[in-house]
């Protein structure tokens, strides 16, 4: 049987086009880019831009310095293809504290576990049993610069144990790499309008900036899913007891498109091993203009949400959203229903997705979960 290293076709269940004119960008790792809390998950896969919770980790570590709560914790649970299988899921915690009202650090860890695999050489193999995982473990510091705008930095550790040992002689080992986040997030301050009073939000995070991932020694390095997330939101704040918030929000990754580099007219082992050779920060400069049909394409290599939040008396939330991609770029494209309940110190959120491609999304008609605890003094952004 022929070794594998990675199995992401299992992980990430996105349709791959046989015809070379659809470029789709693959990455290892694929769990990073998963919303992990049910509150972003509600709103359209956003949260670079929304308003400072437990959860930020993932999205906007600078938006920790605007947090309202000393400290925050925040644990969830995302079933994955749940519709297939039922021991493959994404588990997410964080932790928050705020050192004054300019700082905060926070840590968080990610563990997405594949279940158990039966690995068999033939139909008469007894099989091996193997349980892959990944994780990773990151820490961020956020800080004020103005009363209106922050900025964070974090790094990240990331273990992958993709590894399906086929020979005994031979020891399969699982990929491991540290990553950076640099991320910033504007905070307005509330302003009066003829009838209601608004606030203005918006934010960047460049996350998962780092070297590649091995899987084996001397086997082949994979890039991570370096990520440019930008958005902008505004909140109606209509009275003391209702607030909307409306967000939207871009994505696009910083990895070099696959092409045809040797001109035979079709993407083959060839142009794999030249796509191999680029390096993980010149591909990030490179994914801004290598795309092989121009500006059209790079635009298309660029994912787009928009979602909504109300806010009654803040203790009740309904969300809604939805998320697209080209359809030559994944395909992934959905609509978004969320709400969540807080009663004192915990609040609870609750999120469901409904695919609208042709593309089965691996989170279609799943529940997802999240819990937070909001502890300490309560601090006051005005």
């Amino acid at each position: 049987m022929k070794k594998l290293t990675i199995i992401l076709f299992l992980v990430f269940a996105i349709k791959l086009s046989a015809q070379s004119e659809q470029r789709v960008i693959t990455t290892a790792v694929p769990f990073l880019t998963i919303a992990a809390d049910a509150r972003s998950a509600g709103m359209g896969d956003m949260g670079v831009a929304t308003s400072a919770d437990a959860f930020s980790q993932q999205w906007n570590p600078a938006k920790f310095a605007f947090a309202e709560r000393q400290m925050g914790i925040g644990v969830s649970y995302t079933p994955y293809l749940e519709s297939i299988i039922t021991d493959i899921s994404l588990l997410n915690a964080s932790f928050y504290n705020k050192i004054n009202e300019r700082s905060a650090f926070a840590v968080g860890i990610r563990y997405f576990t594949l279940g158990e695999i039966e690995l068999r050489q033939s139909i008469d193999d007894p099989g091996t049993r193997v349980k892959p995982n990944e994780l990773a473990i990151d820490g961020t510091y956020s800080l004020k610069l103005s009363p209106t705008f922050s900025m964070a930095v974090g790094g990240r550790f990331i273990s992958s144990n993709l590894k399906l040992p086929q020979d005994p002689s031979v020891d399969s080992q699982g990929g491991s790499t540290f990553a950076i986040d640099v991320a910033g997030y504007y905070y307005s301050r509330e302003k009066a309008y003829n009838s209601f009073d608004g606030r203005w939000r918006a934010g960047f995070n460049l996350s998962n900036l780092g070297g590649k991932i091995q899987y084996d020694e001397g086997g082949q390095e994979n890039f991570l899913p370096a990520n440019m997330k930008f958005g902008v939101g505004f909140d109606f704040i209509l009275d003391q007891d209702n607030v909307i918030g409306l967000t939207t929000e871009f994505n696009k990754l910083l990895v070099p498109t696959p092409q045809d580099f040797d001109g035979n007219g079709q993407i083959d082992a060839t142009d794999n091993d030249e796509y191999q050779k680029i390096g993980a920060f010149s591909g990030v400069f490179k994914s801004f203009g290598d795309a092989p049909d121009g500006f059209g394409e790079e635009l298309k290599e660029m994912t787009w949400a928009i979602g909504a939040e109300y806010v009654y008396q803040d203790a009740f939330m309904v969300r809604t959203g939805y998320f697209n991609e080209s359809e030559e770029k994944g395909s992934r494209k959905f609509f978004t229903l969320g709400a969540g309940f807080r009663f004192k110190m915990a609040q609870v959120d609750l999120s469901y997705l409904f695919a609208t491609s042709q593309v089965r999304n691996p989170l279609e008609n799943t529940l997802r979960f999240s819990l937070t605890f909001n502890l300490g003094q309560e601090y006051i952004n005005e």
